[in-house]
């Protein structure tokens, strides 16, 4: 088993920063892709990026393009999403995964993705 748990959400203003964090614990982390996935109010949980198990592979959602940017520490066992320019269509419930596959690049799809964190909600007001 492999545990993921974020923090780093928050209420923020439009054009805010947010930097968000997932700490894993219990497997490999070298071993894993991450993936970072959010829920707003109302809708289903989407894409929003992901990384490859080495660092070397990175995939956006369009809308999020040019704003946000995801980062892995191998030897902190964490992966991080930092979030510029945001904006009140941002607001959602923010959920990193781990992907146990050896890609290059990364999956966008949930079913491809082994372990959940719990979510951390990011508000942002217009």
């Amino acid at each position: 088993q492999m545990q993921l748990v974020e923090s780093g959400g928050g209420l923020v203003q439009a054009g805010d920063s947010l930097r968000l964090s997932c700490v894993t614990s219990g497997r490999n982390f070298r071993s894993f892709a991450m993936g970072w996935f959010r829920q707003a109010p109302g809708k289903e949980r989407e894409f929003v990026a992901a990384i490859s198990w080495s660092g070397g592979g990175t995939r956006y959602t369009d809308s999020v393009k040019g704003r946000f940017t995801i980062s892995r520490d191998n030897n902190k066992n964490t992966a991080f999403l930092q979030m510029n320019s945001l904006k009140p269509e941002d607001t959602a419930v923010y959920y990193c995964a781990a992907d146990y596959r050896l890609n290059q690049i990364p999956s966008a799809s949930q079913d491809d993705y082994d372990y959940w964190g719990q979510g951390t909600e990011v508000t942002v007001s217009s």
